[in-house]
């Protein structure tokens, strides 16, 4: 029979590792920031290769994510000295809790500090969308950022000539896959595709070289042994995060900065992805 004294014990340790879950899942780690390098090798790279960051999902004005935390972002994706800066929608937030809605225009006028060698490339997503697609875009372009909605571009990087093309967002535009790839050479070989929900990769034509992706905080809590139980995906944890390969094409999914709905990340922190593309690297 437990004693008294050890049922209590139990209990305070139960209290404990709850108030502990609870600070980490709720500030601990939505306040946090990390940088994820990964390299993703791409045949079509050869021997050059690209470094490129990635934002998504900043949803500037969530907890934890003021106009300061912005600007932290910006100087620490600089720091990082990318050839290209990516961002792949959601600016701006809608009823998450505790948050406070911050527009479009003090958004863009930070997102203006980003520098990169060869730009700076940027997609709408779903909250831009509710909220006010043209006017988040014109924010953007006012502070140098180009913004591709189902539109291509030619960039002279330093591992060579590359095409980016960025589709509307799926919820709330119309993505033409097949309109932004018009522009395309049909013997370019490095393309890389911009969307803000990564459920359009089943459509993104073969030619594309990688497909970059947010949209899903990487379900913003990640339990062991069981995954994000929560992913705004129809294909649940299919693309719920990171690098996937199917049929030999690439997906990469960001994890992101912000929350929605609820501010909370457990085991999913905050994250600018880094992303070295490279060809295959030599065998030993």
């Amino acid at each position: 029979m437990i004693s008294r004294k050890v049922r209590r014990r139990g209990l305070l340790v139960v209290g404990v590792l709850f108030v502990t879950l609870v600070l980490w899942a709720f500030w601990l780690e939505p306040s946090s920031l990390v940088v994820h390098e990964e390299r993703i090798e791409l045949t079509s790279f050869g021997s050059a290769s690209l470094r490129v960051a990635v934002l998504s999902d900043l949803h500037v004005g969530a907890p934890f994510v003021g106009l300061d935390k912005l600007r932290t972002v910006v100087e620490r994706t600089n720091a990082q000295r990318p050839d290209l800066i990516f961002l792949l929608g959601d600016y701006v937030i809608q009823g998450v809790r505790g948050g406070t809605f911050v527009p479009p225009e003090p958004i863009g006028r930070e997102l203006a500090g980003l520098h990169a060698a060869a730009g700076v490339f940027a997609v709408l997503g779903n909250h831009d969308g509710w909220f006010d697609a043209a006017r988040m875009a014109a924010a953007l372009r006012a502070n140098g950022i180009a913004v591709l909605e189902n539109a291509a571009q030619h960039v002279e990087t330093a591992a060579g000539p590359v095409w980016l093309v960025g589709f509307d967002d799926l919820m709330t535009g119309r993505p033409d896959p097949a309109r932004a790839l018009s522009a395309v050479p049909s013997d370019a070989t490095r393309v890389i595709a911009l969307t803000h929900n990564p459920d359009l990769f089943p459509n993104v034509p073969a030619r594309v070289t990688i497909t970059l992706a947010g949209h899903t905080h990487g379900g913003q809590v990640r339990i062991p042994f069981i995954g994000s139980p929560i992913v705004p995906s129809r294909f649940g944890q299919r693309y719920v995060a990171g690098h996937v390969v199917e049929n030999g094409r690439h997906l990469f999914v960001s994890t992101g900065i912000g929350t929605s709905i609820i501010p909370v990340r457990f085991r999913v922190p905050p994250s600018i992805a880094l992303l070295t593309l490279a060809g295959p690297a030599a065998p030993r």
